[in-house]
């Protein structure tokens, strides 16, 4: 009788411990719970080097605003956060210090909008690769994304659907 309750007593204890650790480890993996997903990332190809767009959807997942700082490309010498805009019937494109994704919301960085301007190549670069893609977050959190390079022509990851064009032309 006495080595069961002996059992009991340090089963219970065991079992205490392990909902201690449980409470304690959870916060800590909720924290480290990226708060900023990706999605549909994509690039636009240009040959000869020239400037590439860097394209894709940021979902914030958390309860407060997130802001987007900057971004950096092991296959890119510079990337650099940029805005579209459409003034008085011309085009033009302005850099941007960061870009906010709203509490429980969504950024699209599609063509005529917000993009990443890639400069500088490091590697030839070509539809079908993929290029990695760190972006940077106030606070110091930081997301690495694959970006698919597609060709100069392409509209998005899934074609036109759900694609802004207007003030955009296409010259050959």
């Amino acid at each position: 009788m006495r080595l069961n309750s002996h059992r009991n007593t340090r089963r219970g204890l065991l079992t205490a411990c392990a909902a201690a650790l449980a409470l304690v480890a959870l916060p800590a993996l909720a924290v480290a719970a990226p708060a900023v997903q990706a999605s549909g990332a994509w690039i636009r190809w240009l040959p000869a080097g020239l400037p590439a767009g860097g394209y894709v959807t940021l979902h914030n997942t958390s309860a407060k605003p997130v802001e987007l700082i900057g971004a950096d490309s092991p296959d890119y010498g510079n990337a650099m956060l940029h805005q579209s805009m459409s003034k008085g019937g011309m085009s033009e494109m302005l850099h941007v210090e960061q870009v906010l994704i709203p509490a429980h919301g969504s950024v699209v960085f599609k063509p005529g909008s917000y993009h990443i301007m890639l400069m500088q190549p490091k590697k030839d670069v070509k539809p079908g690769d993929k290029v990695p893609i760190t972006l940077k977050f106030s606070g110091g959190m930081a997301l690495s994304v694959d970006f698919e390079v597609r060709k100069a022509d392409a509209t998005g990851p899934g074609g036109m659907e759900g694609m802004d064009m207007k003030g955009m032309s296409h010259k050959p």
